[in-house]
C-alpha cells in the first residue's frame, strides 16, 4: 500500500509501540488518529508530527467504552475524510498466578486486551468495507503463540486475539479487499510492564534485561511499516518478531 495520503487510526499511541508507528506513519505521509485515555502525550505526539510536516489528531479513546471508541473514530473521520488503517495496539500485562485470584486485573486484560480490540475493529471495519480496500494491523504476542507460567489470562487474551485476526482475515480479505495481519512482537521495551502489580513476576521481567537484547518499539513500528508497504495483492498474515538472543 502506498502510505502517502492515507488515514490511519493507531490505538495505545500515547507511548511504545503505538507512539513509534503513528511517528513513521506520519513520516510516510500518512494523517494519522493518535488514540488512548492520555491526552497530555497525545497531544505532544501530534505537536510533533505537525512540527514534522506531517498531520496528526489527538483522540481521547478508552477501547474498552463502546461509545468512546464509536466518537473517537467519528472524529478522526469527520477531520480527515476516511478511513484506510487500522492499528489495534492498546493492551495490558499483568503477570500473576492464577491462584493469586487477581480477578479484577483478569477482568481488566479480557476487557482491554479482546474486547478492546473488537470494540475498535467494530467501529472501523464499516469505513473500510465503504472504501472497498484497507488494512486492519493487531497487536498480538509470543503469549499468543506459547503459554508461560504467570500469564495465564494474558497468554489467553493474546490466543484469542490471534484467533479473531485470523478469522477476520478469512472473512474480509477476499470479500472487501482489506489485508489483516496479526504482529506478534517477543520482548519489547515498552511499558508493559508497569501493568504488574506482583512484585515477584516484576522483578523477573525486569531482569529480562540483563539477559537479551529487548527489540525497541521502532522495531515493531517497522515491522508494521513492512505489512502495510506490501504490493496490493499481497498479506502479511503473521510476523513473530524475537530478540535474536531470545532463547524462548
Amino acid at each position: 500500500m502506498e502510505l502517502n495520503g492515507k488515514i490511519a487510526l493507531v490505538t495505545g499511541a500515547s507511548s511504545g509501540i503505538g507512539a513509534a508507528t503513528a511517528l513513521k506513519l506520519a513520516a510516510a505521509g500518512a494523517k494519522v488518529g493518535l488514540a488512548a485515555r492520555r491526552v497530555d502525550r497525545l497531544d505532544k505526539l501530534a505537536d510533533r508530527i505537525e512540527t514534522s510536516g506531517g498531520e496528526a489528531i489527538a483522540i481521547e479513546m478508552d477501547v474498552v467504552d463502546r461509545a468512546s471508541v464509536e466518537a473517537g473514530v467519528a472524529k478522526l473521520v469527520q477531520a480527515f475524510g476516511g478511513l484506510d488503517i487500522v492499528f489495534n495496539n492498546a493492551g495490558l500485562m499483568p503477570i500473576s498466578d492464577v491462584e493469586a485470584l487477581k480477578v479484577d486485573e483478569w477482568h481488566r486484560m479480557v476487557d482491554v486486551n479482546v474486547k478492546g480490540l473488537m470494540n475498535s475493529t467494530a467501529a472501523t471495519l464499516p469505513h473500510l468495507i465503504e472504501r472497498g480496500s484497507g488494512h486492519i494491523v493487531n497487536t498480538s504476542s509470543i503469549a499468543g503463540r506459547k503459554v508461560f507460567a504467570g500469564l495465564a489470562v494474558y497468554c489467553a487474551t493474546k490466543h484469542a486475539v490471534s484467533a479473531f485476526t485470523e478469522g477476520l482475515r478469512l472473512e474480509v480479505g477476499k470479500k472487501h479487499n482489506i489485508r489483516v495481519t496479526s504482529i506478534q512482537p517477543g520482548a519489547v521495551d515498552t511499558e508493559l510492564f508497569e501493568h504488574i502489580s506482583d512484585e515477584g513476576y516484576r522483578g523477573q521481567m525486569e531482569g529480562l534485561r540483563d539477559q537479551m537484547s529487548f527489540l525497541s518499539g521502532d522495531n515493531i513500528a517497522d515491522t508494521v511499516m513492512f505489512a502495510l508497504q506490501a504490493p496490493a495483492h499481497v498479506n502479511v498474515a503473521e510476523l513473530f518478531v524475537l530478540p535474536t538472543d531470545q532463547p524462548w
